[in-house]
């Protein structure tokens, strides 16, 4: 079934509409699959699986929210599951562990071959619970839950004072870090796997000569510094090829680190996607990771560095988004014949800023009061965290009476240029009024995706003649049929 015609479906107010859902789950040791539906169903003996028969449990939910964090924040979508329990019969399903499971979920007619319901959700499992006597619920986070854990935490192990530390890890440039000591006797400094190159190693801020062993991430001081501070810049993480920009940092933290069994494999990224927003960023970028930052924290500190966000497709599909307007790509157009009845609503006004600030190229290791023979311009440099710039509307500074001095906002950026570019970007979005409108969908909006760029028209709320917007939230409830959007204009 092709999209035209699962549309059509979506827009025919006859249809008969189901759920599929697939659950894992363990039950006494054993990791089962659970077959459950909205409505009785059986598939024929062509479909895969076949002859399985779903057990039609499901009376509510398949709701679930998507949603753009504007606040720059990491955020998981959720929502939930109702299964009927009147008889208790599903009673011992509450001793089994559901916890962090895949589940996914199809949408269609009880009349269609499995092969033509469509997948609307592939998540996990967060927990059960029961939220009534006669009823079960699911509930559902995305897959985002499975890069909750710490990038590494290898330690150095043997014998040495710092045995039990673990081993940073540098991805992209990163400027002035501070290396693990792994071997006191060798004077041996580094890091976790191979890099692509160490350079301007400083004793108290002053350049010392080295010998680099970058295919190991390592290298050894060639004199004694007698326990002063040792620091490095380095080009980091060189597994599958040193790529210090946004998008490919991205899919090297989701699919090489973190816990084996939950890491993401290529079906798991919207990899058109990826390559797209790459062609647009191709900021240079460094982090460093000397502690327990979990990969989803990692992997939304690097999209906010242009103002993005990591979010999960309703097909389980790791994506990168920017809110920006005009948004890219070709706009939906959405009028009152896509909304229910008089539904559109203003939900929130978004502050007006006259200014933004924003800090980067970080210097990870602060060092104040350096005494060493380097020039006070470079102490005064080793002394500071945060190199910044900041753009201002002057005009818009006056007329709502705004500062012109505002929160910095901390970036992984690493050029000046690139910081004046997104701090000019974020002004030209934010000095203009934003408003945030939702609405309840007919059918056809089901098949809107977060970040996609629309026009949205009214008789209301001066959208007369149609204002370019983004979608920044979806809340479906497939066994409804029903979705609110929420769009920034």
């Amino acid at each position: 079934m092709n999209d035209a015609q699962f549309l059509a479906w979506l827009q025919n107010p006859s249809a008969t509409r189901m759920v599929l859902i697939e659950a894992q789950v363990n039950v006494a040791g054993v990791e089962v699959t659970r077959f459950i539906s909205s409505w009785p169903y059986v598939t024929g003996p062509a479909d895969t699986p076949p002859g399985t028969e779903y057990l039609p449990l499901a009376t509510g939910g398949l709701a679930f929210t998507e949603q753009v964090s504007l606040s720059g924040e990491a955020g998981l979508s959720g929502g939930d599951i109702e299964l009927d329990n009147a008889d208790g019969a599903l009673d011992g399903w509450l001793t089994d562990v559901w916890r962090n499971r895949p589940i996914k979920a199809w949408s269609g007619d009880p009349a269609w071959p499995r092969s033509d319901f469509r997948l609307v959700f592939d998540g996990i499992v967060a927990d059960i619970g029961s939220s009534a006597r006669e009823s079960i619920n699911l509930s559902l986070r995305d897959k985002l839950q499975r890069l909750d854990t710490p990038i590494a935490e290898t330690k150095l192990g043997g014998t040495s004072p710092n045995k039990d530390a673990t081993l940073p890890i540098p991805f992209g440039e990163c400027h002035n870090v501070t290396p693990l000591l792994t071997n006191p006797v060798t004077l041996e400094y580094g890091f976790l796997g191979a890099v692509e190159s160490s350079f301007e190693v400083r004793t108290n801020g002053k350049p010392i000569a080295v010998a680099l062993n970058d295919q190991a991430g390592r290298f050894n001081l060639t004199t004694d510094p007698f326990s002063t501070t040792i620091t490095a810049s380095v080009q980091g993480d060189k597994g599958g090829g040193y790529a210090p920009r946004i998008a490919p940092l991205v899919q090297r933290i989701a699919t090489a680190y973190g816990k084996a069994s939950d890491r993401f494999t290529l079906a798991d990224l919207d990899l058109v996607n990826l390559a797209a927003f790459d062609a647009a960023h191709q900021q240079l970028v460094g982090l460093y990771v000397a502690d327990r930052t979990n990969q989803a924290q990692a992997i939304q500190q690097l999209a906010a560095s242009v103002g993005a966000q990591a979010v999960m497709s309703r097909t389980g599909q790791l994506r990168l988004v920017q809110i920006a307007l005009p948004a890219a790509g070709v706009p939906v157009e959405i009028g009152p014949e896509h909304m229910r009845l008089d539904s559109l609503r203003p939900v929130q006004r978004l502050p007006v800023v006259a200014a933004v600030k924003i800090g980067f190229d970080r210097n990870w290791t602060v060092q104040t009061n350096l005494t060493t023979s380097i020039p006070p311009a470079h102490a005064d440099l080793y002394a500071t965290e945060w190199l910044t710039e900041t753009a201002v509307d002057e005009a818009v500074r006056t007329r709502y009476r705004l500062t012109d001095d505002p929160p910095q906002i901390d970036t992984c950026l690493k050029t000046n240029a690139d910081a004046q570019a997104e701090a000019a970007r974020r002004l030209a979005l934010n000095k203009v009024q934003r408003t945030i409108y939702e609405f309840d969908g007919e059918p056809e909006m089901m098949m809107l995706e977060l970040g996609q760029p629309v026009v949205l028209r009214d008789d209301r709320f001066g959208l007369q003649d149609g204002m370019p917007g983004v979608v920044v939230l979806l809340s479906h409830q497939w066994l409804a049929g029903r979705v609110t959007v929420g769009v920034l204009v």
